[in-house]
C-alpha cells in the first residue's frame, strides 16, 4: 500500500476518524485506525469501531499500490497532527508503515488486519436537516443529559420524529431541556423515536461542517421492530453510526406546567453577566437566590459570614412577586440554551418546577426551546 495525501486534508481526516477510538479498548485492535485504498479509485477510506461507535472518513490522494492497513489511531493521530507543511507519503511494507513528510519520517508498526472487525453498515437515510440547526439543537439539550452510567436511559438525548418535526429532549431528574426544530424526512408518515448517547451525539454535533446538510439514517429496530438499533449520521462525506440506548425515554411533557402563575421577561446577555457575577460568591452548595417584583430582579447569593453578592436587573413580571433560588450552573445551562435576545421565565410556586424558555418573534408561535428546572428549598 503506497499513497500520497496533501498534508492538510490527511490531517483533518485522522483527526476526526480518531474522535471515535475507544479511550480503554476491549480488544488491542480496537485501538487501531484501518487505512484503505482501492484499485482504480483516488478516495482512502479512514474507519475506527469500537462495537458502540463508528467512524468513516474519505479524503482524496494519489494511490500508487492500493491496499489496507491497520495501525494506532492515537499515535496516527499525533503524528498527523504534528506534521511539517509539506505532501505526506505514506508507504506499509509488510509489519511496518513508513510516514514521510518533508524531513520528518515515521515507522510505525502495524495491527494484525484480519483481527479488526467489520464496521456496521449505513442505515438507509431517513430524512435530512441543516448541520447548523442540528449541531446548535444538540449544544441546547446535551447538558441535561444525566452523567451518572448507572442509569443508562438518562444519559442519552432523545430525537423523536414525527412527520417534518423533530424534537430532542434531555434529562437528568432534576432540569430538563428540549428543542424542536424542523426537518425533511425522505417519507411522510415517519413516527419514531431513538435514543442516542448524549456523548456520542455531542461529537458528532461538535465535527459538523457549518453550511451543509447531515443526514439521519435510523436502523428499522430503532422504531421498536426489534432487534438492534442504531442510527447513522453523514456529512461532508463524513459517517457515524451508533447504537441505540435500549431504554424507553421518559414520559417528560406531563412535567412540564400546564398554567403559570407568574411570568418574568428579561434580556438574556444582562441576565446571564449578572448571574455569573453574583454566582462567584457561590460554592457548590450556596444557591443563587432570585426575588421578583413589578419592574426588576435582584439576584443574591451567600448570607451571614460568608461572601455575598447582590445585583438588580430591569424585568417585566406579570403576576403576583415571587422568590426562588437555584443550583447556579443548573440555570445557567438553561439561560446560555436560550437563543433569544429575550427569555420567559415561568413559575407556579417557589417550590415547583421553573420553566425557561426562548421569546419567539411572533407572539403567536410557541417556543423552540424549553428548559424545566427544579428550584431549591431555601428558608
Amino acid at each position: 500500500m503506497r499513497f500520497r495525501a496533501d498534508r492538510d486534508s490527511f490531517a483533518d481526516a485522522v483527526a476526526w476518524t480518531a474522535r471515535a477510538l475507544p479511550t480503554r479498548p476491549s480488544m488491542p485492535v480496537l485501538a487501531g485506525m484501518r487505512l484503505e485504498t482501492a484499485a482504480g479509485s483516488s478516495a482512502l477510506r479512514l474507519s475506527s469501531f469500537d462495537y458502540e461507535v463508528s467512524a468513516r472518513a474519505e479524503v482524496e490522494v494519489s494511490v500508487e499500490d492500493p491496499g489496507a492497513v491497520l495501525v494506532s489511531g492515537r499515535l496516527l493521530g499525533e503524528i498527523a497532527r504534528n506534521l511539517p507543511d509539506a505532501p505526506v507519503e505514506l508507504h506499509a511494507d509488510g509489519a511496518r508503515v513508513l510516514v514521510t513528510c518533508g524531513s520528518a519520517r515515521f515507522t510505525l508498526l502495524t495491527l494484525p488486519i484480519e483481527d479488526y472487525p467489520a464496521l456496521p453498515a449505513m442505515p438507509e437515510v431517513s430524512g435530512s436537516l441543516s448541520a447548523d440547526s442540528f449541531a446548535a439543537a444538540v449544544r441546547q439539550v446535551g447538558p441535561a443529559a444525566s452523567r451518572d452510567d448507572t442509569l443508562p436511559m438518562l444519559t442519552g438525548v432523545n430525537l423523536a420524529f414525527s412527520g417534518d418535526a423533530l424534537t430532542l429532549a434531555a434529562t437528568d431528574r432534576y432540569r430538563i431541556a428540549v428543542r424542536e426544530l424542523w426537518w425533511k424526512p425522505q417519507g411522510a408518515g415517519l413516527e419514531t423515536s431513538a435514543l442516542v448517547p448524549a456523548r456520542t451525539l455531542h461529537e458528532i454535533a461538535r465535527s459538523l461542517a457549518g453550511g451543509t446538510g447531515i443526514d439521519l439514517a435510523l436502523s428499522a429496530a430503532a422504531g421498536g421492530a426489534g432487534g438492534e438499533g442504531m442510527i447513522g449520521f453523514e456529512n461532508n462525506g463524513r459517517r457515524t453510526t451508533t447504537r441505540l440506548i435500549d431504554s424507553d425515554f421518559v414520559k417528560y411533557e406531563s412535567r412540564f406546567p400546564q398554567e403559570s402563575g407568574a411570568r418574568a421577561k428579561l434580556a438574556t446577555a444582562p441576565l446571564i453577566e449578572a448571574v455569573k457575577r453574583v454566582a462567584l460568591v457561590a460554592d457548590r452548595n450556596t444557591p443563587l437566590r432570585l426575588s421578583f417584583s413589578e419592574g426588576e430582579v435582584v439576584l443574591e447569593a451567600g448570607s451571614g459570614d460568608d461572601a455575598q453578592a447582590a445585583e438588580r436587573l430591569d424585568a417585566e413580571l406579570s403576576g403576583d412577586p415571587i422568590r426562588v433560588a437555584f443550583t447556579p450552573d443548573y440555570f445557567l445551562d438553561g439561560l446560555g440554551a436560550v437563543h433569544s435576545d429575550s427569555v420567559h421565565i415561568d413559575f407556579t410556586q417557589p417550590t415547583k418546577p421553573v420553566v425557561l424558555s426562548d421569546v419567539p418573534g411572533d407572539d403567536a408561535q410557541p417556543p423552540e426551546f424549553r428548559y424545566l428546572v427544579m428550584p431549591l428549598r431555601v428558608s
